[in-house]
């Protein structure tokens, strides 16, 4: 068997300029609305006083879990990398457009996959 690609309907992202209670309110809200690699009793831990951290996390987009979640409350904004296919990372964001206030910091298109930067603030 040959090595698989990642899936095409996946995304990963990245987490950072927050603290860790504003992360888990991200990851918590994202994992009510899709299945993840990050389980509900995976908690952020800010590992270094001083160094920044960053949490990391793949959602699928394909696996959409049905739901009210409403827009949260966070105590600053949250950047957040996102990263993958394009109809993933839009469909992605679409969510994040439901969940957060949502400002676009940079897109980067590549061939098959795109990056984008966003900031998070409360919806």
């Amino acid at each position: 068997m040959g090595s698989r690609q990642p899936h095409p309907e996946s995304v990963s992202v990245e987490i950072s300029g927050c603290s860790k209670e504003d992360a888990r309110v991200v990851f918590d809200t994202l994992c009510a609305c899709f299945a993840s690699d990050r389980c509900a009793d995976d908690v952020p831990e800010k590992f270094h006083e001083t160094r920044p951290t960053v949490w990391l996390g793949t959602f699928d987009v394909a696996d959409a879990h049905e739901g009210g979640v409403r827009p949260v409350r966070l105590s600053s904004s949250v950047d957040a990398d996102v990263q993958g296919g394009y109809w993933a990372v839009g469909r992605f964001r679409a969510t994040l457009d439901s969940l957060f206030t949502v400002h676009e910091l940079s897109t980067v298109p590549g061939d098959q996959e795109e990056e984008l930067h966003v900031r998070l603030e409360s919806g």
